[in-house]
């Protein structure tokens, strides 16, 4: 049974990640230098086991490895329901993720030896095939947002932003509902936030057909492609999208949004989610 987050708010802002404190120099326009200790944001292997072999090695902040490791298996077509995953096990000192499934699943085969470095940041490699775009149907329906709501959804990702706040390293992801903001996810990588809100939610099972996300990441082909196999209508960020993400989105049927900061947003793709 599927099942939506607590309406109170948010459910599970989630910890801060791995931190570290080091000695950095400031320097302003006329030469003036000042010692200052920055906290900058980890970064760590973790590979990735898929019944019982080698998958990928990803590069994160090191923490919510099962939400990680069971949200990019989902978003690269290897789970497709929580009934495919058997379990998770995280060694999070050897830096591994094992994770077991209910057969060997078919795209494993064809995707072993599939890697491609895409514009990923903070992410080891990633499957990417000429039909990867075709595995994701387009999406009907969806959520309905007022222009209002976007921008709210926007500030409460920036007030959730705890690594982003402390160490300006890190991008963050949020699922939200029109009026709130349900979970949100950081990491080095924004492809790594992105899985961690799908692992999140196949792992518990959190319906996504009327939800939004939001991102502080680029709006590249990718997170298309991610947002449309995972079911979701609507995807927001700060920051400009491709023009390749702004072709799928029109063929996928996702409401892309742009550029949203200072009380404005630019809407690439579904202005007709966008409701007075």
């Amino acid at each position: 049974m599927k099942r939506d987050e607590d309406e109170r708010g948010p459910r599970d802002p989630g910890p801060a990640g791995e931190t570290r404190t080091v000695r950095t120099w400031v320097y302003d326009r006329e030469g003036a230098r000042a010692e200052v200790l920055q906290e900058v944001a980890g970064e760590r292997p973790v590979t990735l086991y898929l019944n019982g072999r080698e998958l990928v090695t990803l590069l994160c902040l090191g923490h919510r490895l099962d939400e990680l490791a069971v949200g990019f298996l989902r978003g690269e077509g290897f789970l497709r329901n929580r009934a495919d995953l058997v379990g998770v096990e995280v060694d999070a000192g050897a830096g591994a993720v094992r994770v077991s499934t209910a057969g060997e699943p078919k795209l494993a085969s064809r995707l072993w030896e599939k890697r491609t470095i895409t514009s990923g940041c903070g992410k080891g490699s990633v499957f990417h095939y000429a039909l990867d775009a075709l595995m994701a149907r387009p999406v009907e329906g969806g959520v309905q947002i007022a222009p209002a709501q976007v921008l709210e959804r926007v500030t409460d990702l920036n007030r959730s932003s705890v690594d982003l706040r402390r160490t300006h390293g890190v991008h963050t992801a949020g699922l939200a509902a029109p009026d709130r903001m349900l979970v949100v996810r950081e990491d080095i990588g924004r492809h790594n936030a992105v899985d961690m809100i799908a692992g999140h939610c196949l792992l518990g099972e959190v319906a996504l057909d009327d939800k939004l996300l939001v991102t502080t990441g680029r709006l590249t082909s990718e997170i298309v492609i991610k947002c449309a196999k995972l079911g979701l209508s609507a995807l927001v960020s700060v920051h400009a999208a491709t023009a390749l993400a702004v072709d799928l989105a029109r063929s996928l049927g996702i409401t892309l949004v742009g550029y949203a900061r200072r009380g404005r947003f630019t809407v690439y793709s579904g202005d007709d989610r966008i409701r007075p």
